[in-house]
């Protein structure tokens, strides 16, 4: 047992906030000695269990009480105990920098015992190399964190700055975007584009992962339906800026040479990955991320899932019997977890119900599969569209929940589309005018497809409607 060794376990009989900060980190097989090794779990186990610190006569007893020990190994932990216990104790003075050594003496031993593992592993010809990862990313998370919590008064100074301090977020490339979200995508966030079947899902999540490769951000974009290459199709006509048809029809000198020109343009990296349509979860995802990180040091700027709707949950397994509403809150909760768990936005889509599909007007009681989407969510907003709006090539943006902003203070709004190339774009204020006038003018008939205004009423059409005029300006309408 090593002097350090002695003094940690000395000061952790001692003093109860030392206690406090190390037992969740350490473990028995730090110790380079096995019967220092013992005392400790002895320790550890009668202070979690009462949430006390144990007197040496108590450990003693269990010891003595442990009937597997040999009469050497008991011996030899006694011993050990009284070290301990004439071992000088620090003063409160000399704590941090016990704190600081014993943090640095977990962190080496952890990272050892997990080298261990990790070559045991390997020497295992039926053990799975998938488990590395982990046992290395454990290891450097040892950590004793020294804060306990944010004082309201105490903190005030700290609270002030961290108003006033420029948060980083990702912008969008369209105008009112930006105005809705103050400035765009805050880290750790579930943002979610809610449209009808062939209306833009994709395409808008196609957009905005080009956009952010423009801006020099590295793009993570999960599919789960359609093919890879189906999806950097969709990009290379958004980047090229020509249509998706034309981007088949270029001669590979051509293709190779805007390609050469749009990695020069941009320091960002774009990687697709594909999964089974329903098979995938979070934690492939966190698979994923892992051996990005590890393989080609990738770590994402922001991450696309598309879809929400047809991923799986890790924590409810295939088969069981559970409505959608449990299941689709758990999808919600595990993918804004990995925002969180990444330091990233992560972008998704999820579809209308049947009557959101025929609704010009809908709410978040028309997303398929489940209410337990918008819930999780911390952006939210629809893609809505109509004959009308086809023909000028435009659509409408309707926000249905912002956690950036204050409450309905920003409505509907129109912005251009291009589905040929796959991209959307601020209108003039012509343009805007023009579609007023359009949709200002007699309203067609609901058809089969579902285009046009509600029925009267019914439950989207008793909805307070906000005037066209307003189109893309805020209100003030507080929380």
């Amino acid at each position: 047992m090593t002097p350090l060794e002695r003094t940690i376990l000395r000061q952790l009989f001692h003093d109860r906030e030392f206690a406090a900060r190390v037992v969740p980190y350490l473990r028995m097989e730090h110790f380079h000695d096995d019967a220092a090794g013992k005392v400790y779990q002895l320790f550890q186990a009668f202070f979690e269990k009462f949430k006390a610190l144990p007197s040496f006569a108590a450990v003693k007893i269990g010891i003595d009480s442990i009937r597997n020990l040999t009469e050497r190994e008991a011996t030899s932990a006694l011993e050990t105990l009284k070290e301990v216990e004439v071992e000088p104790v620090l003063t409160a003075d000399q704590n941090p920098w016990l704190l600081e050594n014993a943090e640095e003496f977990v962190q080496d031993r952890a990272m050892y015992c997990a080298l261990q593992a990790a070559i045991k592993v390997m020497d295992d010809p039926a053990a799975t190399r998938h488990v590395i990862p982990d046992l290395m990313k454990d290891a450097l998370a040892v950590s004793f964190d020294t804060h306990i919590g944010h004082d309201q008064f105490g903190d005030a100074d700290a609270r002030y700055e961290f108003y006033h301090k420029l948060e980083s977020r990702i912008p969008f490339d369209i105008q009112a975007f930006n105005q809705m979200t103050k400035g765009g995508l805050p880290r750790k966030t579930l943002n979610v584009v809610m449209a009808g079947t062939n209306v833009g899902k994709s395409l808008f999540l196609v957009h905005m992962a080009a956009a952010c490769l423009r801006q020099s951000k590295n793009v993570l974009y999960i599919t789960l339906e359609m093919a890879e290459e189906r999806i950097a199709e969709r990009i290379d006509a958004n980047l090229m800026n020509i249509p998706i048809d034309d981007v088949n029809d270029l001669p590979r000198s051509d293709y190779i040479r805007k390609i050469i020109a749009l990695r020069a343009a941009s320091t960002g990296r774009m990687i697709i990955k594909e999964y089974p349509t329903g098979a995938a979860h979070c934690g492939h995802f966190r698979s994923l991320l892992q051996e990005l990180h590890l393989k080609q040091n990738f770590k994402p700027d922001i991450i696309f899932v598309d879809y929400i709707s047809i991923c799986s949950s890790s924590r409810i397994k295939m088969g069981v019997n559970v409505n959608s509403y449990t299941l689709y809150k758990a999808v919600a909760e595990e993918l804004r977890g990995l925002a969180v768990e990444y330091n990233v936005p992560v972008f998704s889509a999820a579809q209308f119900n049947r009557q959101g599909f025929a609704s010009a007007d809908p709410g978040m009681d028309n997303v398929g599969e489940s209410w337990a989407i918008p819930q999780t969510a911390d952006f939210m907003f629809a893609l809505v569209t109509n004959e009308d709006l086809e023909k000028l090539g435009q659509i409408t943006v309707q926000p249905m929940k912002n956690r950036y902003a204050k409450r309905n203070s920003f409505q509907h709004f129109l912005v251009g589309i291009d589905t040929d190339r796959m991209k959307l774009y601020d209108l003039t204020a012509a343009q805007i005018a023009q579609s007023q006038s359009m949709m200002q003018g007699p309203q067609p008939a609901k058809n089969a497809s579902g285009y046009g205004p509600p029925k009267a009423g019914s439950v989207f059409g008793s909805r307070p409607r906000r005037p066209l005029a307003s189109f893309g300006k805020p209100t003030d309408d507080s929380e």
